[in-house]
């Protein structure tokens, strides 16, 4: 084996260049920029998207046309025609005139929507309080009282200057129209919500009882309205006098009656705090058993989904069944009771056919809501331009009051 020699042997090599030992310092190394290759579209990418647009817009034209013909377009007739001195011939452009015949000044409008703003305040200001969690969240409605007694001042001092200069009737068909919303909506809600529960419980019969309760929902309501005009008659011998003859009370008169229900009670109220007539209780009653049925079904379907595995764990941590209603039924039900409730006082502003049908001349305007006025504005009186100004004040009131109880029930909706 032969030994390496001196020939062989490899020698380290030194560098010569010290830039092959130390690199050079980052802010001296400039990087080479690679051009990105160019991006080639695909051919019909264009064509796709006209296809996309036109498929898009074959599902929304039609929707639209529809909304537009019988929705957004008779609005924008509506507040054209109110602007117009239209009575059987249309007459010369007036403006603002109409509106100004129902309000009377335009200082009266201005006051009344302050005291409603005002009164918006104090709700806003009361939930933000309770929110706070603090040592001023106890005080919260005795600021919303404070709030609200200022609004009611403010609202007070333009509506009563409204009814004198202003278009009274109009005025008090709203009046009886609030009247009307304010007996009716809450109280087939309640009474929907607790017949639901109680249908929903393990009773005999309860598939009849569901029925029974559903019928007056789908009876006409002029046909029903007949119906009611029998039972509430004056006279002695009728159903509705006859119940109350059983307790020893004496015939009223029902729907012939215009007096306030405080007035009948032996109370000296006068204005807005008398109350609504007995002939107007009448057509409350009506709305309450027309629209429970409604209310009693869509509460059960909420019903049924509830889980009941929140029903046992409260049983087993010893609920009462008031406990269970109170504390878990109600709750999980706030959406449909916000859903109902929206929908019912848009319904009460708008309802006429029960209450065409049962209201009588000897009950004077006691009776008239906002929309028979507008009617018999419109087809009796043939004032097309004040009738549309009052149907625009109508549209936005029921604007308004849907923009205020979405905004103070969408807050304390439960979705579980």
């Amino acid at each position: 084996m032969e030994t390496p020699n001196a020939e062989n042997t490899m020698e380290p090599i030194v560098p010569t260049n010290l830039k092959e030992v130390h690199p050079q310092p980052e802010e001296d190394y400039i990087p080479q920029i690679l051009e990105e290759p160019p991006v080639l579209k695909k051919r019909g990418l264009g064509f796709q998207k006209i296809i996309d647009l036109f498929t898009a817009y074959s599902f929304i034209i039609p929707a639209f046309v529809i909304i537009f013909l019988f929705g957004l377009f008779p609005i924008g007739y509506a507040f054209y025609m109110s602007l117009i001195n239209w009575n059987v011939k249309k007459g010369d452009f007036i403006g603002l005139k109409n509106y100004l015949q129902i309000f009377g000044a335009w200082n009266n409008f201005f006051w009344v929507l302050a005291g409603v703003a005002i009164l918006f305040i104090a709700f806003f200001v009361q939930n933000k309080m309770e929110k706070a969690s603090n040592k001023y969240s106890k005080y919260s409605w005795i600021a919303f009282l404070a709030i609200a007694v200022v609004s009611g001042i403010v609202f007070s001092k333009g509506w009563g200057a409204m009814m004198k200069t202003g278009d009274k009737s109009f005025l008090q068909s709203l009046v009886n129209t609030l009247y009307y919303a304010m007996g009716t909506v809450p109280t087939q809600i309640i009474i929907g919500l607790v017949i639901a529960y109680l249908l929903y419980q393990n009773i005999k019969f309860k598939e009849g009882f569901r029925l029974l309760y559903f019928l007056p929902y789908i009876t006409p309501a002029v046909t029903a309205s007949v119906v009611f005009r029998i039972i509430f008659n004056r006279e002695a011998y009728s159903i509705a006098n006859r119940i109350i003859g059983l307790f020893g009370m004496d015939p009223l008169k029902w729907r012939f009656e215009s007096k306030p229900i405080m007035q009948l009670l032996g109370f000296n109220f006068e204005g807005f705090w008398a109350g609504p007539s007995l002939a107007l209780i009448v057509i409350m009653i009506f709305g309450i058993w027309s629209f429970v049925g409604y209310n009693v079904v869509i509460f059960l379907s909420g019903l049924g989904n509830i889980p009941k595995e929140v029903y046992e764990a409260a049983e087993i941590d010893g609920a009462t069944k008031w406990q269970l209603f109170k504390n878990i039924t109600i709750p999980y039900l706030s959406p449909i009771t916000f859903y109902l409730s929206m929908i019912s006082l848009i319904g009460t502003f708008k309802a006429f056919n029960h209450i065409y049908v049962l209201k009588l001349p000897s009950a004077g305007d006691s009776v008239v809501t906002a929309s028979v006025y507008i009617f018999e504005r419109f087809y009796q009186h043939t004032q097309f331009g004040r009738a549309t100004a009052m149907s625009m004040v109508l549209f936005f009131i029921i604007l308004g009051l849907t923009f205020i109880q979405n905004k103070l029930m969408a807050e304390r909706v439960f979705y579980g």
